[in-house]
């Protein structure tokens, strides 16, 4: 059975979750990144992308991430029909490589960005990467160079950052600089190890 000792690593559009999953790697826990797995299928699914939205998704032999994002944070029944094609098959990798993980018999996390909007996950315990929105806000922009409507409405499509602060088992704090980052990191990675050694 998968996810018997996974815990979901999530978090908003730029809370840091990535970071926080190398950092968490660097401190010797084991990762499934969720989007590098979605990233991995979308570029082997050129044809179906090329087939279903256009040509004009395509560049060079793979689809074009970014104006695919365009049109699905636009379009809600294009985003649909993009999320039913990837998501069995994101879901069907990730349980593979949980069952793996599982056989080590120590906690390893799942970087589900979706995580309590879907729902779609048998994990009990959750660690949520946590930034105030006026801080993802800017971040964003900083980070995608898009304007502050194209920011808020992308952040907008997700659970807001305070209720997922509210369900989740543990908290990692990046409101603030690295160095508190990796504190924030260090101590979770305690905590986990109190727990199960």
């Amino acid at each position: 059975m998968a996810f018997k000792y996974a815990i979901a690593l999530t978090g908003g559009i730029a809370t840091g979750k990535s970071t926080v999953a190398s950092l968490l790697a660097l401190n010797g826990m084991r990762v499934i990144d969720a989007d590098t797995i979605s990233h991995e299928i979308l570029e082997a699914s050129t044809e179906w992308v090329r087939e279903t939205f256009g040509e004009e998704y395509i560049e060079g032999s793979k689809p074009n991430r970014s104006k695919l994002g365009s049109l699905i944070f636009s379009n809600p029944e294009k985003k649909r029909v993009l999320e039913e094609y990837l998501h069995p098959k994101i879901r069907d990798e990730i349980e593979q490589r949980s069952i793996k993980q599982d056989s080590f018999k120590f906690p390893y996390l799942i970087d589900i960005p979706l995580f309590f909007e879907k729902n779609s996950y048998d994990i009990k315990d959750s660690v949520v990467v946590y930034a105030p929105q006026d801080v993802q806000l800017e971040r964003y922009i900083k980070r995608n160079g898009y304007s502050k409507e194209e920011s808020l409405k992308r952040i907008n499509s997700q659970m807001s950052i305070e209720e997922k602060r509210k369900r989740a088992t543990w908290i990692i704090d990046n409101s603030k600089d690295l160095k508190h980052l990796q504190q924030e990191v260090e101590e979770f990675v305690q905590k986990i190890k109190k727990i199960y050694l």
